[in-house]
């Protein structure tokens, strides 16, 4: 965790010291939902405006509105000591087309951090924001272009791990080391049994976050939404992740890898499949 806030209030401006991002502090400058298309071009009229002093807020990419949420808290999924208003408890558009369907963009729900894709004719939230985060990977997707650029080569498979150039993680190459899908209590203990058998020669295995396991997420893909360079065998639609939801302590977030969204699941259905990270755990 920073040692300094997180949020820095400037006015009616929100700075993010930890992405760099600066964020409307209302949550709903619109003060109601709009279909994608008015989406951005209300974005369009705040700048023409100079909304808040500036001309320079877009709508955020599905990385940056992911960045926001979290996971201890529920109704917002927000920080603690945000300093936001006027944060309705509902989806919020993301500036990011679904790769499988150009009708679809994503949105995150801020009740409990939940992100899919929805009818761009439907409407939901808009939060606009503003900058270029240096510490924020880009999405993967056509747009916007924001965001850090990926190494080249991202990966590289090390006999039974594959090492993520980007954060320095090594994961597991099988992306399905239970053969099927298991409990999240049956995942957190083989996590432990390959922790303890040094799987791949490597220590420090866990259950990823689901802040890791959606950096995985190319949005610019679907069926996986995973770049096909990357060496993995075995990939499966969801995961689990380590990430028990502050909505409900017996669910765990999970990521759904064939579309790139990230839900929910109850803990004791065997409903999801195992992956494996090695490496320091960073703030989820």
């Amino acid at each position: 965790m920073p040692e300094v806030p997180r949020f820095s209030l400037q006015d009616k401006v929100v700075r993010d010291q930890v992405t760099g991002l600066s964020w409307s502090r209302s949550a709903n400058p619109a003060g109601w939902p709009l279909f994608w298309d008015e989406a951005k071009q209300y974005v369009t009229s705040l700048n023409q405006e100079g909304y808040l002093g500036h001309n320079d807020w877009r709508l955020p990419n599905r990385r940056e509105l992911f960045s926001l949420m979290d996971y201890t808290q529920a109704n917002p999924a927000l920080p603690p000591e945000h300093p936001f208003t006027q944060v309705e408890l509902a989806w919020y558009w993301s500036a990011t087309p679904y790769a499988a369907n150009p009708a679809y963009a994503w949105y995150v729900h801020t009740e409990g951090g939940r992100m899919f894709f929805g009818d761009k004719g439907r409407s939901y939230y808009v939060w606009p924001v503003r900058g270029q985060s240096t510490v924020l990977p880009a999405t993967g997707g056509p747009e916007p272009i924001s965001g850090a650029a990926w190494p080249a080569p991202r990966w590289e498979a090390q006999g039974q791990t594959v090492r993520d150039h980007l954060d320095g993680l090594s994961w597991s190459q099988s992306a399905d080391l239970a053969s099927g899908p298991v409990s999240w209590f049956q995942a957190v203990e083989m996590a432990q049994e390959a922790e303890t058998a040094r799987l791949g020669g490597l220590g420090g295995w866990r259950l990823p976050s689901i802040a890791e396991l959606e950096l995985l997420v190319d949005a610019g893909r679907a069926f996986p939404a995973l770049d096909p360079a990357a060496p993995f065998r075995d990939l499966q639609p969801q995961y689990w992740s380590s990430t028990t939801s502050g909505y409900d302590p017996d669910w765990a977030m999970a990521l759904y890898l064939d579309k790139g969204g990230v839900g929910v699941g109850m803990k004791k259905d065997a409903h999801y499949h195992l992956w494996l990270v090695s490496g320091p755990k960073g703030a989820d």
